[in-house]
């Protein structure tokens, strides 16, 4: 039956003789099979007796079933199935409620199964499932590791906005290093395009009265703010409809100051929030209330009270000195003392900031008896490391209430970052990195905001929410641990590095992030000599004291003897967004792009 079938679907191709790799590429993918041109290549290759670069019709079956049949695929198969040959919607139906965990599983639901993935029409039409659809369904989406729950936004979306991880980059105009790299409208459009809900904007006064963007006293070159402000426009909500925070480094004389004032409101027009949403409020509104809305991350002068009586008054000329609050007239002389800062702030600017006021952070003391719910604080790593080991306590009951950004310090001139996990461990809200820079930060950052549809948004666990929870992330006292179990199965057509066939020898690295008693990793021996579809077989097992914070990351490797292993793939994902059971992991390399087919096969299962 099986044969028929293939033969079938095969044979029109065969009508003129032998065929070549392309070709043998193209008849793969019409039968649904994926596979990467360079695993073919090398397949073909092995398969072609002749060596002529064509096969015959048999030559390509052998292809067919060396990428198709999975020997693992079949024992799992064979397990279900009462004649090996089949499995009946009822064999199906509890194959998915024994092994997948499948909670509501019902005959109806195996027929929709059966109906989506059989692609021989009788067995289809008899309502039962062949190797050929067996394997098909196991390669879908359905049988991926992440939850296609946590793929859509399910999180309750009306908490105040400090009650939330959000999703933030630093410096996001550069696409290379801090020095010299160039500016590039690119950093914004990709920052976005991933979810990005915080944007830095570095803003200096240009040529011909235009403020632009770019890393002050570097040689990295400019954009006109303008021009950054209309690409924002055009993808802000490409990929969430949750709010876009612009965090204005804003360095800019005052008469420039009104001229990005103006292209703000001329730009984003209603989108742009210029009033509060409430008359009288004291707590921040929540991402749904905000929904579709542009917020302005800036000093500001006066209250959101005096911000309102101003509404609709002409502006324009008229600034403050931010350290004294007095008002000065145009074209008066600041005078200064040495070494003190001070910065002109123009109204127009100052008052579309509403409930994202960016006020010095002084210490947690002053904040506790100072700071107003919509000030928020942005603290570099170096300082916030410190704090977090000294006064972790007052840390956290400082991000329940305030919205914290914590950016890289100023040394990492290459754009490299930090490891992000320590900071979303004490609840900081926006912890900017440079998005540009691939490796394992950003692979966590990725990882994390995988959760909640990849909107930007997480609420963050109510440890780190309510006032009367004593969370330490280095000292955890209570809650229930969970135990991971991991049975790292296969690999299927791993990525190959620049030296090798598809001989590589490969191993994979599990590593958890989390609190610092949850940190670990493990990893399995090597195979040689098969990147194609190596069988690793191994278990391991991760308890895990706080889930809600636990990222799991897979690392596949190329040993290298002498220059050290090569990075092939990885995946990061949220704990508590695994799927148990029979799941596949799609690999992405350094830069975050996809290497599908490339994939890791698991069996996983974990409680608590």
């Amino acid at each position: 039956m099986e044969m028929r079938w293939f033969l079938s679907k095969i044979q029109d191709d065969f009508r003129g003789g032998k065929i070549n790799l392309e070709k043998t590429q193209r008849l793969l993918e019409k039968l649904d099979i994926r596979c990467s041109y360079i695993h073919v290549k090398q397949i073909f290759k092995d398969n072609d007796r002749l060596k002529q670069g064509r096969i015959t019709i048999e030559e390509f079956r052998a292809i067919y079933r060396i990428i198709t049949h999975r020997e693992e695929i079949i024992e799992i198969f064979n397990t279900y199935s009462e004649n090996r040959k089949i499995l009946l919607a009822s064999n199906l139906a509890q194959f998915l409620t024994q092994e997948q965990y499948a909670a509501e599983m019902s005959k109806a639901i195996a027929f929709e199964i059966i109906q989506k993935y059989e692609p021989i029409e009788e067995v289809r039409k008899a309502h039962q499932m062949s190797l050929e659809g067996f394997t098909r369904y196991m390669d879908s989406r359905e049988c991926l590791l992440f939850k296609n729950e946590c793929g859509k936004v399910y999180q309750d979306m009306t908490h105040p906005l400090n009650d939330y991880f959000i999703s933030s980059s630093h410096n996001t105009y550069l696409v290379s290093d801090q020095l010299l790299g160039p500016s590039d409208l690119w950093g914004y459009v990709s920052a976005l395009v991933k979810g990005c809900r915080c944007l830095e904007i570095d803003c200096w006064d240009g040529a011909q009265n235009e403020p632009v963007v770019y890393h002050g006293y570097t040689l990295t070159s400019k954009l006109l703010f303008k021009t950054v402000i209309q690409a924002i426009h055009k993808y802000a909500f490409m990929t969430s409809d949750y709010p876009v925070v612009l965090s204005l480094e804003n360095h800019c004389s005052t008469a420039q100051q009104e001229v990005m004032a103006d292209n703000l409101q001329a730009t984003f027009g209603e989108s742009l929030l210029s009033d509060m949403l409430d008359d009288f409020p004291d707590t921040l509104p929540s991402p749904e209330a905000l929904k579709f809305k542009i917020l302005v991350k800036n000093k500001k002068i006066g209250t959101l009270k005096e911000t309102r009586e101003r509404k609709g008054s002409d502006k324009r000329g008229d600034n403050q000195d931010k350290e004294t609050g007095v008002k000065k007239l145009p074209g008066v002389m600041l005078f200064k003392k040495k070494k003190t800062r001070k910065l002109k702030i123009a109204l127009a600017l100052s008052d579309l900031v509403i409930y994202t006021k960016a006020e010095k952070f002084k210490s947690f003391q002053h904040s506790r008896l100072y700071q107003q719910f919509n000030e928020n604080n942005s603290i570099g790593e170096t300082q916030a490391r410190k704090l977090s080991k000294l006064r972790v306590h007052e840390f956290i009951f400082h991000t329940r209430k305030f919205i914290t950004r914590i950016y890289p310090k100023a040394t990492r001139a290459d754009s490299s970052n930090f490891n992000p996990q320590e900071f979303w461990n004490i609840g900081c809200q926006m912890v900017a990195l440079n998005f540009q820079t691939p490796g394992l930060p950003m692979d966590l950052q990725n990882g994390k905001f995988l959760d909640n549809g990849g909107s930007g948004y997480i609420l963050k666990p109510h440890f780190l929410r309510e006032s009367k929870s004593y969370f330490n992330p280095s000292n955890i006292k209570e809650g229930m641990p969970i135990t991971l179990t991991i049975r790292l199965i296969s690999g299927i057509q791993l990525p190959l590095t620049h030296s090798s066939s598809n001989k590589g020898d490969s191993l994979v690295i599990i590593e958890v992030f989390g609190v610092p008693n949850d940190q670990m990793k493990q990893q399995t021996r090597v195979i040689k000599k098969n990147a194609f579809s190596p069988r690793w077989n191994e278990t391991f097992t991760f308890i895990i004291h706080v889930p809600e914070l636990a990222l799991i990351r897979f690392v596949v490797e190329s040993q290298g003897l002498i220059a050290g292993n090569e990075f092939l793939g990885q995946y990061t994902l949220p704990l508590l967004c695994m799927n148990k059971g029979y799941r596949r992991i799609p690999l992405f390399s350094r830069m975050g792009e996809s290497l599908e087919p490339a994939s890791l096969f698991v069996y996983v299962w974990y409680v608590r």
